[in-house]
Formats: C-alpha cells, sequence, structure tokens
C-alpha cells in the first residue's frame, strides 16, 4: 500500500497555458462617429449654428489619433468620419478654384454637416423628455382596492322614421318569411274565342256589335279585358280565313261583326 496521495484538485502551480483576451472599445453615450461629433460641438459652448466644423474637424481627427495611439480597435465608420472630415478641412482651407465644376461647395457641406448634429441634438432631447414622463408603476402606482361601481346606461336614439321603418321591415322580413303564392287566374285564350265564334258564325248574317259576342258575368278586371283582347284577335283571324266580316265606321267607333255572305 502506497503512502502517497494524489490530491484531486489541479496544482496552482501547475504551468497553465496562456489565455487570449480581446478587448472590446465601447465609448459612454456614442453610439457612432456622428454621436462623438456632436459631444465635440458641446464641448465649444456655442451654439451649433455657429459651430466652427474646421475646429470641429481638428477635435475629431485628435480623438481618432489618440485612439489609435492607446492601440483601441474602432470602426470602420469613425475611421471614414475622420477620412471625410480631413478632406472638408483641406477643402475650407484652400481656395476655392472657379474652374472647376463642384457639385457642392464646402459651406454647403459644412451647412449640411451642422444640420445633422442640430437634428440627432433634437432627437436626443425628445428621448430624454419623454423618458423623463412619470412611468407607471416607478412613480405613479393603481389603486390597489377596486370599488365597485353600477354603471347605468340610459340608450339615447337618433333615428328618422324612414330608418324605423326600415329596421322594422328588415326584422319582418328575417324572422317571417313566408313564400310567394301567385294564385292562378283563368284567362281567356285566342283559341277559345276562334271557337266560340265559330259555333255562332252561321247564326249572325246581319251586323252586331263584336264585343256582343263576349262570354256572360265578366265584370271589370284582368278577365274581361283577356276576353275582349283574344274576340278581337279571333274576329281577326276569321276575316283572315274568309269566313267573317268586320267593319268600324270611325276611329274608336264600336266594331261589327257578321259572317260572310256566301257562307250564311
Amino acid at each position: 500500500m502506497s503512502d502517497s496521495f494524489e490530491s484531486p484538485f489541479p496544482d496552482h502551480r501547475r504551468r497553465r497555458e496562456p489565455v487570449q483576451l480581446s478587448l472590446f472599445l465601447n465609448i459612454d453615450g456614442f453610439e457612432g462617429p456622428i454621436d462623438v461629433l456632436l459631444q465635440l460641438a458641446r464641448d465649444q459652448k456655442v451654439d451649433l449654428i455657429h459651430v466652427s466644423v474646421l475646429q470641429l474637424a481638428e477635435q475629431y481627427l485628435g480623438f481618432v489619433n489618440q485612439a489609435q495611439k492607446l492601440n483601441l480597435e474602432l470602426a470602420a465608420d469613425y475611421l471614414v468620419m475622420a477620412a471625410w472630415l480631413a478632406y472638408l478641412k483641406s477643402r475650407l482651407l484652400l481656395p476655392p478654384d472657379e474652374k472647376e465644376e463642384e457639385e457642392q461647395s464646402p459651406e454647403e457641406m459644412a451647412e449640411a454637416l451642422r444640420f445633422q448634429l442640430m437634428r440627432l441634438e433634437a432627437m436626443q432631447q425628445a428621448g430624454q423628455a419623454l423618458m423623463s414622463l412619470p412611468q407607471f408603476g416607478a412613480d405613479f402606482f393603481a389603486r390597489g382596492q377596486g370599488e365597485s361601481i353600477s354603471v347605468r346606461r340610459r340608450p339615447i336614439y337618433d333615428v328618422t322614421l324612414y330608418e324605423l321603418l326600415r329596421a322594422y321591415a328588415d326584422h319582418r322580413v328575417r324572422h317571417d318569411r313566408l313564400a310567394l303564392r301567385i294564385e292562378a287566374t283563368h284567362l281567356y285564350s285566342v283559341e277559345d274565342a276562334v271557337q266560340r265564334l265559330s259555333r255562332v258564325l252561321g247564326a249572325v248574317p246581319e251586323w252586331q256589335t263584336l264585343f256582343s259576342f263576349l262570354p256572360s258575368g265578366l265584370r271589370k278586371g284582368l278577365r274581361l279585358r283577356s276576353a275582349v283582347a283574344s274576340t278581337f284577335v279571333a274576329s281577326l283571324q276569321l276575316v283572315k280565313d274568309g269566313k267573317a266580316e268586320i267593319n268600324q265606321a270611325g276611329t274608336f267607333a264600336p266594331i261589327y261583326f257578321r259572317s260572310r255572305e256566301g257562307d250564311a
């Protein structure tokens, strides 16, 4: 049996492998190069409209150089902004060349930069004002004990008579839907009138009014109109066949009917 004892814990004196650490730069309050420019402009203690873009560019370039001296990794947009500010600084220092046709002058570029800074400052101030408002659950709280409140509702209807009648009709249509039934009506056809006139044709040697051959017992209505129309058409059909004759003295005068002389 061995007297040696092996500790379950690793020896702290054992040589450890080197650990590689990565450094991430987190600038407090800065989310991009435009935020850095706004902070540098605020340090000049002047209004953003009258801020010196040339001095602002120099301060930003100094900020980038100091960060590079500390071996800090800057994002690409910081370096792009530094290059653009260096270009703007050189354009502002050099006299304008009248021969070159430029799309945008250095003064216009500087004014555009001032406008971006003013807009960013306005957005930040609006965000701070919004977040400084009282918040529910932190600055004010709801009541813990609810109250029983009786609610009384009194409906007020503001409708016209037409709307009331239409609503009533819609209600009746939905609940009392009845099938439309049309009762059969006995009307006189032309064939019936031809047969009726043919039966009395031989006994009518003299002129008689056409309406005297209508069926008896008819009153005003659809049946009377159908009998008149069918009898008139039947008389025309008999005249066409050469079995009868009709005569009318004038417009809207009575129509007379008789059998043809050869068939009487």
